[in-house]
């Protein structure tokens, strides 16, 4: 099944239901990203950077985040952590641009980012958790790229599956995707009926205790 095929079906709250039952407890966020390009929904796979803030003059700035840009893949989604730092905004047109060049299908951005409205007119998805008309020369830069990197306490690793859309950010590790996805697909099945029984009068214990979902 492809990147759209799985965007159509599933969500973020299906999926980290079923991690949670598999004892992966810890693969959604808690903090309160938002969709400034209004595009609500997205899924596909890690790309990292790690991001510090910085006080000096920097020698070589943008270096990093131009290499990252540049390497993206087909399906790649550009994790930025920056620790949610709001010291400048770190993401803004001509990243998207460069970013969408290569294949990349979105951005999260924990921290901030700018330029909203050309971004808006480009339809390039983005989440963050804040805006900030800051340059982030000589305030943040990429101090790593392509590693494991952490976000409200969730691992992202290269390659890994992630979807975002209205209620968080969720991980799949690539170790147990087959099972994730093929368990989340079962259970929006299970959870389509469910509805569609309580719709038609079926009281909701009656359901739950009949098809095991809620």
């Amino acid at each position: 099944m492809d990147l759209q095929e799985l965007k159509d079906k599933l969500y973020v709250a299906v999926l980290s239901d079923v991690l949670d039952q598999i004892g992966y407890k810890q693969q959604a966020t808690r903090t309160a990203f938002h969709a400034f390009t209004g595009i609500n929904k997205i899924i596909g796979r890690c790309k990292t950077t790690l991001w510090a803030d910085m006080y000096d003059v920097d020698q070589n700035p943008y270096e990093l985040e131009l290499q990252a840009v540049d390497s993206c893949q087909p399906g790649d989604i550009l994790i930025c952590a920056a620790g949610g730092s709001n010291r400048s905004g770190i993401w803004g047109e001509l990243l998207s641009t460069a970013a969408r060049n290569s294949g990349c299908i979105g951005v999260i951005v924990h921290g901030s980012v700018r330029d909203i409205d050309k971004m808006r007119e480009m339809q390039f998805p983005v989440f963050a958790v804040g805006k900030n008309p800051y340059d982030s020369a000589n305030r943040q830069r990429v101090i790593d790229l392509d590693v494991a990197v952490e976000i409200d306490g969730v691992k992202f690793s290269p390659g890994d599956l992630v979807m975002a859309d209205e209620d968080g950010i969720v991980v799949v590790p690539k170790q147990v995707e087959e099972q994730v996805i093929k368990a989340a697909l079962e259970k929006v099945s299970a959870e389509n009926i469910t509805r569609d029984a309580i719709k038609n009068g079926m009281k909701a214990t009656e359901a739950y205790l009949k098809y095991g979902v809620l």
